[in-house]
């Protein structure tokens, strides 16, 4: 069920100012900035290996990103786990009790499908990606 970690979410208040600790001090490269209308998100694709950071800045501050930060502050939003299959990931995870946020994906950044998986069950916000191919 479970591939790979796709990437890990970090909410951060500016995109321009986060990337530059990752490629100025890091070292590591920006592969692409890019709105998700539906997320009312900003999103900054940082690749590190197999894997990927994905800053995350709310485009609209009533925003559920521009809440968290509001709440929590700047950091570590969300762990997304890559899946063959997020429809059959979902209806498997429901069946051993695990709360859905997303009972149906939706559209992610990088044309991906998504679904979030409720922290009370999970200890942490855990995003479901399928890429398209």
């Amino acid at each position: 069920m479970i591939t790979r970690i796709n990437h890990i979410g970090i909410a951060v208040n500016s995109i321009e100012e986060a990337v530059k600790l990752y490629t100025e001090v890091l070292g590591l490269k920006l592969q692409d900035i890019e709105v998700v209308e539906e997320q009312k998100v900003r999103t900054a694709i940082i690749p590190v290996g197999e894997s990927k950071i994905e800053l995350i800045e709310s485009t609209d501050p009533e925003g559920m990103t521009a809440r968290y930060i509001e709440k929590r502050g700047e950091g570590m939003h969300h762990l997304a786990l890559e899946v063959s299959n997020i429809q059959e990931a979902l209806e498997t995870l429901e069946k051993k009790g695990i709360q859905l946020i997303d009972k149906v994906p939706r559209t992610g950044a990088e044309d991906t499908r998504i679904a979030f998986l409720h922290p009370k069950g999970t200890k942490v916000l855990i995003e479901l990606v399928e890429p398209v191919e």
